[in-house]
């Protein structure tokens, strides 16, 4: 009997979870992309924003049948747009700003007045037709707020913090107009906090040193690669021209592409993920053959040129945050890219020299590096999978004129590298040990 009614119970909490969780899905917004301007004057910031009705779930617009009643919404607009600055937050160099005005106005989807800053401001100040239709959470508001600011030449930043709850799953979609120069557009979600829309030179820089870090840290093709570079030596001093030589190439292609000279097509991005994935098995087998540490940089320089392309896809999204100072960003990124490695190097390094002295040296070598292999074979093989189903592009006018780009560009960073590499290979010569047992043969001779 208390068997039966365990199982009664448990079957009546779990049809509670399921019809909860299917009437919460229900309730999630179809609609979570708000548009918006950010326009700034010498002594006013403008923000031109319009934001789904279906996002401003504590509103309640009054209904006419299945449409929205357009005639005694003029209340509900009003909270509307109380809740609206509230949740969306602007700036002045740390000091939340507050409207000085505010305006909107209920807009259906076929509307395209949000094409431009102009039009949608326009669109806002005029009268709100009452003939037009506007079905149930399927329109928008639109809203005009303006605020006072100190100077067009400070740090703004923006937040949203509309329907909080949903978190990255909310995005603002803003275009920023700068007073003299040039506009610029970015994407934030409600878990990105403020961003800023013009930020300093040094708050851009911070900001990509940490994300470089954090993108070396947590890549683990990257790692793996950087672990197979330096399993054969026993000293930094002897990686000094390895390391160069990979930060400059993954540097040249890095800057390429954030300047849109990388290959553009669905066929690259997997391309470079197999690639990436080739230089890991190639660098292992190396290893267990049997390495040249003295041309190692050699062909570090070449798998460099792919992971910089790499590195540009993780960066891609996040140089919208740059503002205008896209080359003090790239510069930032590369320089937390190298305190990464830097940080894995010191880590790395007495760990294997205290792996060296549990197992022969060369054994040692053979079996880290098969492992590595092993996982790297099944990443390029998964990999490939996805490579052979893209479509590959036709080799037309415009595309010779890249590749030829690009052929000189690297001719370009290999003679570069290749000199310097040389440099520092004559001022800092790697030592190749020799195993114990080799080192006792010429004392047991003489």
């Amino acid at each position: 009997m208390l068997r039966t009614r365990f199982r009664f119970t448990a079957t009546l909490s779990l049809a509670l979870a399921l019809t909860s969780s299917l009437v919460a899905a229900h309730d999630l917004p179809t609609n979570t992309i708000m548009n918006a301007f950010v326009k700034i004057e010498p002594h006013q910031a403008h923000l031109v924003v319009r934001v789904p009705l279906d996002l401003l779930r504590g509103v309640s617009f009054p209904l006419r049948g299945d449409q929205y009643d357009l005639a005694a919404s003029g209340p509900a607009t009003q909270e509307a747009l109380r809740d609206l600055a509230e949740g969306l937050v602007i700036l002045e160099n740390g000091v939340r700003l507050t409207p000085s005005e505010s305006s909107g106005r209920l807009s259906p989807p076929s509307n395209r007045s949000f094409e431009d800053y102009d039009a949608a401001v326009a669109h806002i100040a005029r009268p709100q037709d009452l003939t037009m239709g506007i079905a149930y959470r399927l329109g928008s508001l639109d809203a005009h707020f303006i605020y006072p600011i100190s100077s067009a030449k400070s740090v703004f930043k923006i937040q949203t913090l509309v329907a909080a709850d949903l978190r990255e799953h909310v995005k603002l979609t803003v275009r920023y107009l700068p007073l003299g120069e040039k506009s610029r557009a970015m994407m934030i979600t409600g878990a990105s906090g403020p961003v800023a829309l013009n930020p300093a030179w040094y708050h851009a820089a911070g900001g990509f040193v940490v994300l470089g870090i954090e993108h070396i840290l947590s890549g683990i093709d990257h790692l793996l690669f950087l672990f197979c570079l330096i399993i054969p030596f026993r000293r930094l001093r002897g990686l000094i021209p390895v390391i160069t030589a990979f930060t400059i190439a993954h540097s040249i292609t890095l800057i390429g592409s954030a300047y849109h000279l990388a290959p553009i097509g669905p066929w690259f991005p997997p391309f470079v993920e197999t690639a990436i994935a080739a230089s890991i098995v190639y660098m292992a087998l190396e290893n267990i053959v049997g390495p040249d540490l003295r041309r190692r940089w050699l062909i570090t320089g070449v798998f460099g040129l792919v992971h910089g392309f790499g590195f540009s896809y993780a960066l891609g999204q996040s140089l919208q945050f740059a503002g205008s100072h896209l080359l003090v960003s790239l510069f930032s990124f590369n320089v937390g890219i190298e305190i990464g490695q830097l940080f894995v190097l010191a880590l790395a390094l007495p760990a294997l020299a205290l792996f060296r002295r549990l197992v022969p040296e060369r054994m040692g070598v053979i079996i880290l590096s098969a492992i590595v292999a092993h996982t790297g074979w099944h990443w390029m093989t998964e990999r490939w999978q996805v490579l052979r189903q893209a479509e590959w592009p036709r080799l037309d006018a415009a595309g010779l004129v890249t590749l030829a780009r690009w052929a000189a560009a690297l001719l370009l960073a290999f003679g570069a590298a290749r000199l310097l590499a040389k440099w520092v290979g004559r001022k800092f010569p790697p030592r190749v040990e020799l195993p114990e047992r080799q080192m006792e043969q010429p004392e047991r001779a003489a």
